[in-house]
């Protein structure tokens, strides 16, 4: 079975590249461009979260604070990313398993989901 990755990040090419990298990797993707809309998820949680840090009208690290305090979703690893270094910090602080800066490697993405998945990659 494919493990299952969502990306939350409002930026359409991002979306678009990131979505086609993952899909040729092997996995079940799912997209928003609006971060609110993972806590609406109250079943079938993706196996991996990519949450963007700012998106408009949300700040991703809200939505991480809010999904590590909730029981059914506070083991599912969440990789925030930026373009800012400087909120690398403040993503961990809010309970972020890991952090990639904007622009990231592909490599460098798929061998950190293959990690929290447990896979090999």
């Amino acid at each position: 079975m494919l493990k299952k990755v969502m990306i939350a990040d409002d930026d359409p090419g991002i979306l678009d590249a990131v979505t086609a990298m993952l899909e040729f990797g092997g996995y079940d993707v799912s997209s928003t461009s609006d971060g609110a809309t993972v806590l609406e998820i109250t079943d079938q949680l993706p196996d991996l979260l990519l949450l963007d840090i700012w998106m408009s009208g949300t700040d991703g690290r809200d939505v991480c604070k809010e999904l590590k305090k909730r029981e059914f979703s506070k083991n599912m690893p969440i990789i925030m990313i930026s373009a800012s270094t400087e909120l690398e910090r403040s993503a961990k602080d809010a309970g972020a398993d890991d952090f990639l800066e904007k622009p990231f490697d592909m490599e460098e993405l798929l061998n950190k989901i293959a990690h929290f998945l447990g896979q090999t990659n």
